[in-house]
């Protein structure tokens, strides 16, 4: 019996993003399960292999690849699986000419990563729902933060031309998106290999200024130390460029921060909150946070714990320390699992006071929410709203907030 190709997902949204245009690649093939993981931890890894063995199972006749960043840094992991029947790198699964040749004898379809010089804007017709579009703009990254894989998954980075940009984000609209994410490894690096080396501020305005049917904008993580003076006005004079920074900030301890190979410091993270905020007093923030970096003693965690109230930190995406082989912080005095384990526990604890405090002060306000689903939509911030009754999905829904609802706000 034959099946349509299975995907699963692991990982990033720019993963999600892959696995869909690899979607449009392996229209017509039978018998394929693909499983597109990550390696942002060791745990990521492990549950890929655990993923891998679940769909074996499932399907034991099926051709089963592996690919993304776990795949492209560590084949040799994959390729001694007897579950896996081919392995195949991030460039490799973005190359129509991979799916139509899948070989039986070379097992391990894995190049050089740091070779590739260009990024491809893959044409897909958004995923997830049909309210919200997102957008590859960008990929790979320059920098070598002492405790990530992920360079070595995706290679350096590369930008996708402004105008290739702007043409799908219009054919999106065309299809019907009122809304679109740009997205990318390391976002605020955009334009830096292009001609002219633009910023990524100056793609945002090109955005919103030739695709003016365009509701809303919003940009996914980004690297605050790294935000141009274009970006900060889109923020001041763009009402489409929604009011939600996710910000990639790791620590709040200077010498965890040296030591992690950033390159702004806990005073740099402050003030670009307080900037932004002055200029959008309606901002929002999310942010990645390592609890338990190697060296990381009491005192250095606490600077972390209180940058939360510091920034006013929203959303926050907490990761405990997880050594990556490869990496300069695995080779660093390690913290010890149960302080581990505890910290990221106050970091999370912040974080959901912080929601609490956030949900709290929407009641009574109105919001243009964007309809994910008949009963479920999100703000401007990219807070939840709940309704109890049956709204348009994909449409834009002006809406009074009228009371909190656990970690969502209810119309």
């Amino acid at each position: 019996m034959t099946t349509p190709p299975i995907f699963s997902t692991h990982g990033c949204r720019l993963n999600a993003y892959e696995t869909e245009a690899m979607r449009d690649l392996t229209k017509g093939a039978e018998n394929l399960v693909v499983v597109n993981t990550c390696a942002v931890t060791a745990e990521a890894v492990r549950k890929a292999r655990q993923d891998i063995r679940k769909l074996r199972r499932e399907h034991p006749h099926a051709r089963l690849v592996v690919t993304g960043c776990a795949a492209q840094t560590e084949p040799e992991t994959f390729s001694n699986m007897a579950e896996v029947d081919n392995v195949i790198g991030n460039t490799e699964k973005m190359n129509a000419a991979t799916w139509g040749f899948l070989p039986d004898t070379e097992k391990v379809q894995v190049d050089d990563i740091m070779s590739v010089e260009e990024t491809a804007g893959h044409l897909i017709d958004g995923f997830g729902t049909r309210a919200r579009a997102y957008v590859q703009v960008q990929n790979g990254c320059d920098h070598r933060c002492t405790f990530c894989i992920i360079p070595y998954g995706r290679g350096n980075s590369r930008s996708v031309p402004a105008g290739v940009v702007v043409d799908q984000i219009k054919r999106l609209v065309d299809r019907g998106y009122n809304e679109v994410v740009l997205t990318g490894v390391d976002l605020t690096s955009w334009g830096a290999d292009l001609p002219a080396e633009p910023k990524l501020g100056d793609l945002v305005l090109r955005i919103l200024k030739l695709v003016p049917d365009l509701p809303r904008l919003r940009i996914s993580s980004i690297d605050s130390i790294e935000v141009d003076e274009a970006l900060m006005q889109a923020i001041a004079t763009e009402s489409r460029l929604m009011p939600h920074l996710h910000l990639s900030l790791q620590a709040g301890d200077n010498m965890i921060l040296k030591r992690m190979k950033r390159r702004h410091l806990r005073d740099d993270a402050i003030r670009f909150c307080e900037d932004a905020r002055k200029l959008r007093p309606d901002m929002t923030y999310g942010a990645d946070i390592i609890a338990g970096f190697p060296t990381e003693t009491d005192a250095m965690f606490e600077n972390s714990l209180r940058l939360v109230e510091d920034c006013d930190l929203t959303w926050l995406h907490v990761f405990p320390y997880s050594a990556r082989q490869g990496t300069p912080a695995a080779k660093m005095p390690a913290v010890h699992g149960a302080a581990i384990k505890e910290r990221a526990a106050r970091l999370r604890a912040a974080g959901d006071a912080q929601v609490k405090k956030h949900l709290a002060s929407r009641i009574g306000q109105q919001h243009n929410v964007l309809m994910e689903n008949p009963r479920m939509g999100r703000t401007e911030q990219f807070t939840e709203v709940a309704f109890d009754s049956d709204q348009p999905t994909g449409q834009i829904v002006p809406t009074v907030i009228k009371g909190v609802t656990g970690t969502q706000l209810s119309a």
